[in-house]
């Protein structure tokens, strides 16, 4: 069984809480923002895709492939690294299908949108606000896991995973802040929902904690950890870079893309 300190298990907490609360964040923007600054959020959303992509194949996944390796062999170990990274996509992937995509969080929405003669027309619109609030809690609950799991193990790369999915999390927080506010015409439930949505990943990260810690075994650890790989790299591209794409330009989301990768890099670099 792995052994791990309190402070690294707290600190793993807290930065998990710290991308959680990002959605609050985004529904702040939403209601005191005029205009949505699309370049700068489509460049930024590129930049945390390229954050979690190359960190997911260059240090996760070798991280992963070095536990199993070493615990059960060259052949099984590669084999079994490839499994768990794709049951992680699995995983997120079913998801994502089980929420319907009226309800989905992951819906490009702009504060300019905001419109209320428009959403009032809306059948069903309390419903949507907060199904759209349960669908966002659903899809943060495998990122607090990713985050926390991340930094238990190395803590300078929790701080970079923390960030990209606190970035990833601002316009999810506009997302599901809007039809809960036009739902009940109050701007304090519209936050509240908004920032109890992103207490989601902290729960999965404290639920996977209690789960699977005392099983944490080597083996245990490197499955998880591919998983989690899987997981980041579908959302990049399943939901980051799609997103950044409808806020911005084409190119600007690459470069964003590029730059993160290459932050990535210097910071893997400078910490070896």
């Amino acid at each position: 069984m792995l052994e791990m300190e309190t402070s690294n298990i707290l600190f793993a907490f807290a930065l998990t809480l710290f991308a959680g609360l990002a959605t609050g964040l985004g529904s702040v923007i939403a209601f005191f923002s005029k205009r949505t600054n699309e370049k700068f959020l489509s460049f930024s959303l590129g930049f945390s895709a390229g954050v979690m992509i190359y960190v997911s194949f260059i240090e996760i996944m070798a991280k992963a492939k070095d536990y199993l390796v070493e615990d059960l062999g060259v052949i099984q170990g590669n084999s079994v690294t490839a499994l768990a990274f794709f049951g992680g996509m699995g995983f997120i992937m079913i998801i994502d299908m089980l929420i319907p995509e009226f309800e989905n969080p992951h819906e490009v929405r702009r504060v300019e949108d905001i419109d209320i003669k428009k959403v009032e027309k809306q059948e069903k619109l309390k419903r949507m606000g907060i199904f759209s609030a349960l669908a966002i809690a659903i899809h943060n609950f495998p990122e607090g896991l990713a985050t926390f799991t991340s930094a238990l193990t190395d803590p300078n790369l929790g701080i970079a995973i923390a960030v990209a999915i606190a970035i990833h999390n601002i316009p999810e927080g506009i997302a599901v802040s809007v039809p809960v506010f036009y739902s009940t015409g109050s701007r304090k439930k519209a936050f509240g929902y908004s920032f109890l949505s992103g207490l989601a990943e902290p729960l999965g990260a404290l639920i996977g904690f209690l789960i699977l810690m005392p099983f944490m075994t080597r083996t245990v650890f490197g499955i998880l950890f591919a998983a989690v790989a899987g997981i980041m790299v579908f959302i990049s591209l399943d939901e980051l870079l799609p997103t950044a794409q409808e806020y911005g330009e084409h190119h600007l989301a690459i470069y964003g893309l590029i730059a993160g990768m290459i932050i990535m890099a210097i910071t893997l670099i400078m910490f070896l």
